[in-house]
C-alpha cells in the first residue's frame, strides 16, 4: 500500500492544482497529480491563452484597417488566418511543455482519468486507469465542458465550441455564435476582425446578461459598429435558422463532475457544482475543490487564489479563505474591467449609493490614441464613500480596473484615488476623473 500511497491526491491540473500539488510536495508530503489530457486547464488550452492570442492578432487587422484616422496608408489588409491559429497554438504548446518540467518524483503526473472508489481503510480509495491509490486527503480540479443545447441537427455538422475552435484552421465565410455572453462576445469579434459574417444569437434581451443593461448596451452598439449582426430574445430551435457557413457554441458551461464516482465518497452536490465552504471544504473530511467546479467566478485568477486558499487550509495557518474581492474581465475591444456589484445588484440590496460616470470621450489620452469607446461607471456607499463595484469599458479596461480593485481590497475610500496624483496624459487619469 505504501508504493501506491499519498498524503495528497490532486485530480485535475488546472490553475489551482499545479502549484498546489508543487506547495505541498515542497512541504515534504508526498503528492500525485492526475491529469487525463492536457496540463494547464481550460486557461492554458482553449482559454485565456490561445483567445487572447487570437484577439491579439484580430487587433492588429483592425488598427491597420483603421490607419487613414491616424494618417498612414495602408492600402490592403490581407488574414493569413492558418497562421494566425498556428500562433495562437504554438503559444499554448510552449506553456504546456514549460509546465510538464516542473514534475518530478514528488508530485508525481500520473496521466489518466481519476475516479472514487470509495474508502480502503481511512484513507480514500482512487482509480487511474489500471492502477488504483489511495490517499489521505483529495483536491478536486476538474474544470468545466461547453453546455450543448438542444438544436435539431446540431449533431450532424462540426461545430465549434471554446474546446476545438483552436483545430478549425479555416476561416468561416459566415458565423452563428450561439450566446451573447463573455465567449460570444470576445469570439465573435475574433472572427469578424478576420474577415467572417457573424451573428450573435442570444435568449435573453441583452449581450453579457450578468452586467448593466447601459455596459451591455455600449458592448453591443460597439460591435455592431464593426458589423456584427444579433438576434436578442431568440434562442434557435434548428440550425435550419442560422444560414451559416460555421456555427460555434457558447452558452455556458457544465461542471466536469459526472465520472468522478464522487457518490461513492459521499460527497455533496447541487447541479454538478461540489458545495464548499468558504474554506473550499466539500462536506467530506479531506475532500477538497478548487477552480470552476467549487462554484462563483469561473475565472482563472480565481482558480489560483484558490491554490493560495487551500495552501492556506492544508499547510498554513487556515486564515485565507474565499472571502475575497473577485473582479473579471471581458476582452472584447475596448476591454470591460469589473469589479464587486453592479448598480443594479447595488439597488436590489437596497444600499444608499452614489453611481459616478465618465466618458472616455472626455479623456485626453483616449482622444490622442484613437480610443474615445466607452465610458467608466464607478459604484459608491454613500455613507461610507467605498467603492462597491466598478465597471471599466476602455481601452485597456482590464488593466485599469485594477486600481479600483486595489482600493476596494483596502478597504479605503474612493478619495484615496480622487486625492492620488496621475500621471497626464494616462488612462489611468480617467480612473481618477471618474469617481472626482
Amino acid at each position: 500500500m505504501s508504493d501506491l500511497h499519498y498524503d495528497v491526491f490532486v485530480i485535475g491540473g488546472g490553475q489551482a492544482g499545479i502549484p498546489l500539488a508543487g506547495a505541498l510536495a515542497k512541504s515534504g508530503r508526498r503528492v500525485a497529480l492526475a491529469e487525463r489530457k492536457y496540463l494547464g486547464g481550460s486557461c492554458i488550452n482553449f482559454g485565456c491563452t490561445p483567445t487572447k492570442a487570437a484577439i491579439a492578432s484580430a487587433r492588429v487587422a483592425h488598427l491597420a484597417r483603421r490607419a487613414s484616422d491616424f494618417g498612414l496608408r495602408i492600402p490592403t489588409v490581407e488574414v493569413d488566418f492558418p497562421a494566425v491559429i498556428k500562433r495562437a497554438r504554438g503559444i499554448v504548446q510552449e506553456w504546456r511543455d514549460e509546465l510538464a518540467r516542473h514534475f518530478s518524483e514528488n508530485p508525481e503526473l500520473i496521466r489518466g482519468h481519476a475516479r472514487f472508489l470509495g474508502r480502503q481503510g481511512s484513507a480514500f480509495a482512487i482509480s487511474v486507469g489500471d492502477r488504483v491509490l489511495t490517499a489521505d486527503q483529495v483536491v478536486l480540479d476538474t474544470g468545466t465542458r461547453s453546455v450543448i443545447p438542444n438544436i435539431q441537427g446540431l449533431e450532424k455538422i462540426d461545430y465549434m465550441t471554446a474546446e476545438n475552435w483552436l483545430d478549425h484552421f479555416e476561416l468561416p465565410e459566415s458565423l452563428a455564435m450561439i450566446g451573447g455572453g463573455y465567449v460570444g462576445l470576445e469570439m465573435g469579434q475574433f472572427y469578424r476582425r478576420m474577415g467572417s459574417r457573424v451573428t450573435i444569437w442570444q435568449r435573453g434581451p441583452h449581450v453579457a446578461p450578468r452586467e448593466d443593461e447601459d455596459i451591455s448596451a455600449a458592448m453591443q452598439k460597439v460591435l455592431e459598429r464593426e458589423g456584427i449582426e444579433f438576434h436578442l430574445n431568440r434562442e434557435p430551435e434548428s440550425i435550419d435558422e442560422l444560414d451559416a457557413s460555421h456555427v460555434f457554441i457558447g452558452v455556458g458551461r457544465r461542471p466536469n463532475t459526472d465520472d468522478l464516482g464522487l457518490e461513492t465518497a459521499g460527497v455533496e452536490m447541487d447541479r454538478g457544482i461540489l458545495k464548499v465552504d468558504k474554506r473550499l471544504a466539500t462536506n467530506v473530511p479531506g475532500i477538497w475543490a478548487a477552480g470552476d467546479i467549487r462554484g462563483g467566478l469561473m475565472s482563472t485568477h480565481t482558480a489560483w487564489d484558490d491554490y493560495r486558499v487551500l495552501e492556506s487550509q492544508i499547510l498554513g495557518d487556515g486564515k485565507r479563505t474565499t472571502d475575497r474581492v473577485t473582479p473579471y474581465a471581458m476582452f472584447v475591444d475596448p476591454e470591460l474591467g469589473r469589479v464587486g456589484m453592479t448598480e443594479r445588484e447595488a439597488r436590489a440590496q437596497g444600499r444608499k449609493i452614489r453611481v459616478s460616470h465618465f466618458d472616455m470621450a472626455r479623456s485626453g489620452k483616449a482622444i490622442e490614441i484613437g480610443e474615445t469607446d466607452g465610458f467608466i461607471k464607478v459604484v459608491i456607499e454613500e455613507d461610507t464613500g467605498l467603492i462597491l463595484g466598478a465597471a471599466v469599458l476602455a481601452s485597456e479596461g482590464g488593466e485599469l480596473v485594477h486600481m479600483y480593485i486595489d482600493v476596494m481590497n483596502a478597504k479605503a475610500p474612493a478619495t484615496v484615488i480622487r486625492d492620488a496624483v496621475h500621471i497626464h496624459p494616462t488612462l489611468a487619469e480617467a480612473i481618477q476623473s471618474a469617481v472626482s
